[in-house]
């Protein structure tokens, strides 16, 4: 339980939320405040179902409770939400928000609380859910160009007996945002109040939700889908997504941390072989490593395997990278360079490789290679090279003479002819 204690400092406590009772009488928790041991009810099954699709081996996730104190939304476009001039008497009494969060689900839910801690074996406060917005894809990576998803569910149900009969059959009308923040900056990129017909702000960047209630069941639980489709996700739209579900003086709001990734092509040049004479250096090795993003957390490693010290090895040389280049679409690339040593007859058959380290690529990140040839010891030497870079220049020299001949001939016969006419 995290609260303002004034002068910018919060007081924190440990609370429990019970939200599926075993057997028999709720444990005892002596060390809880009894107004902070939480029996919860759940009518819609929205808490339970979240952790019902927890992993058991997943990462514990973050919980915490706060006040909360019910209001009309701020927005203009969504005053249509609340024609009343003041809060309703059936939204009355103590509202806790309880936020969850972890790379499995994120969630936040409106809990009304009874007024008075129940006398039974262990004192427990009971509380019901009112509200509870979710989501299943918290941390989303994209692929850069790609269509993004972004999932977002939500259950209502009315507080009070008295809230249900006093409203009109079916779900109640609902508003939805959705808010990009990035860099300190953030935008509207749609809101929507189906079935009310307010006059909306036009949405951003073709983003399109489906807002609508799931049933409409005549008095609740209701259950309702406010998911986001962004088309052809690019860099810029790398952010915290803020997604708001809008009713009468109630708001639930969780939030996505969207990433946009797109892995490394790499390439070797010169391939697939190079030369080198025995105490000379082999040429320089061009590593190209294309169209990747983010730029952050790129690392390049050459190696050496199959040399005379082993299956593997890191190379020796001169290295260094190129400045990053941008492309249209928002990735980059850049080269990575590599002057290797001097090579030895050892030296012959080994590979030199350059590996890639990415946030996009597995473990053991992406490589290429290309393999030495140590002139003299398989396939033609360098003087058999040069040899046979001569014997083809005679031989083209010998063909285009022929060729001329064979021309100069033509043209005399022809000449000839017509001298004879």
């Amino acid at each position: 339980m995290v609260e303002d204690a004034g002068g910018g400092r919060l007081t924190k406590k440990p609370a429990a939320l019970l939200l599926r009772q075993g057997p028999g009488t709720p444990p005892p928790r002596p060390d809880l405040e009894p107004e902070l041991y939480l029996k919860v009810h759940d009518p819609a099954g929205a808490l339970q179902a979240a952790f019902r699709r927890y992993p058991s081996d997943a990462p514990a996730p973050r919980c915490e409770l706060s006040r909360y104190v019910p209001l009309p939304a701020a927005a203009k476009w969504a005053r249509g939400l609340t024609p009343e001039q003041s809060c309703p008497r059936s939204l009355d009494g103590t509202w806790l928000m309880v936020s969850i969060s972890s790379p499995i689900v994120s969630l936040s839910s409106l809990l009304r609380l009874q007024s008075e801690p129940q006398p039974e074996p262990a004192l427990i406060t009971l509380a019901t859910a009112v509200l509870t917005v979710l989501t299943h894809t918290p941390t989303p990576r994209i692929q850069l160009g790609q269509d993004a998803v972004l999932d977002l569910n939500f259950a209502y149900m009315p507080p009070t007996s008295e809230a249900t009969t006093s409203l009109a059959r079916g779900p109640p009308p609902f508003g939805l945002e959705w808010r990009r923040q990035h860099l300190g900056k953030g935008h509207l990129l749609l809101a929507a109040t189906p079935g009310l017909g307010e006059q909306m702000p036009a949405a951003q960047e073709g983003t399109v939700a489906f807002a609508t209630w799931d049933d409409d069941e005549p008095w609740g639980p209701w259950t309702g889908n406010g998911t986001l489709w962004l088309p052809a996700v690019q860099p810029f739209q790398e952010g915290a997504y803020l997604a708001t579900v809008h009713l009468p003086y109630l708001q639930g709001q969780v939030t996505l941390e969207l990433a946009v990734q797109k892995p490394p092509k790499v390439s070797l040049m010169p391939a697939p072989l190079v030369w080198a004479a025995p105490g000379e250096a082999p040429p320089e090795l061009l590593c190209h490593i294309s169209h990747f993003y983010p730029s952050e957390g790129l690392e390049v490693e050459w190696e050496l395997r199959g040399g005379p010290e082993g299956s593997f090895q890191k190379a020796e040389g001169q290295r260094w990278l190129s400045a990053l280049r941008h492309h249209s679409d928002g990735s980059v690339s850049l080269s990575a360079h590599l002057q290797p040593i001097p090579v030895t007859a050892k030296h012959h058959g080994a590979r030199y490789a350059c590996r890639v380290h990415h946030p996009t690529l597995p473990a053991l990140g992406r490589s290429a290679e290309v393999t030495l040839e140590v002139a003299g010891l398989s396939g033609p030497s360098l003087e058999d090279g040069v040899g046979l870079f001569l014997s083809a220049f005679l031989l083209l020299g010998l063909i285009k003479a022929l060729g001329w001949a064979a021309a100069y001939k033509s043209t005399w016969k022809e000449s000839k002819e017509k001298k004879a006419q």
